[in-house]
């Protein structure tokens, strides 16, 4: 049995241990802190690319997760460069360019179909429809 005069972090004779007890609290703490701030540092350039709606964020996830399974942290490196830069964006004038010359194509049909179901045809049984105006015709010399 211990002296009532010893220190309050000495362990007495029941064997509980109360200054283990708290400093096993505060280490399951620590490393929950230490893992959360190691979880957001490690998704900063996911998010950075997120945030700002870049184009390459998926690219930015996988060198994530390739440096989270490699260790490598050049990946990570790259990642975060990645996300800070701002890439072009080639698609969206060429969707425009796609888009009108598609209009462009489908309306030229519509509108000679258009012109030709206008016009007035035969109604007669028996008269050829109209030939439509091309170059003269030359008559062809006998050499002969």
């Amino acid at each position: 049995m211990a002296p009532h005069h010893l220190p309050f972090y000495l362990a007495p004779g029941s064997g509980v241990d109360p200054l283990m007890v708290v400093m096993g609290i505060f280490l399951i703490g620590t490393l929950l802190w230490v893992g959360t701030l190691y979880w957001k540092l490690h998704s900063l350039p996911e998010r950075m690319a997120h945030k700002s709606q870049k184009l390459q964020f998926e690219f930015v996830a996988v060198l994530g997760l390739i440096s989270l399974f490699t260790h490598m942290h050049i990946f990570w490196i790259a990642g975060l460069l990645l996300a800070m830069i701002d890439i072009p964006d080639f698609g969206g004038p060429l969707r425009s360019i796609a888009d009108s010359v598609e209009k462009i194509a489908d309306a030229a049909p519509e509108d000679s179909d258009a012109a030709t179901q206008a016009s007035p045809r035969p109604t007669g049984g028996d008269t050829p429809p109209p030939e439509k105006p091309g170059p003269a015709k030359e008559k062809e010399h006998s050499h002969v």
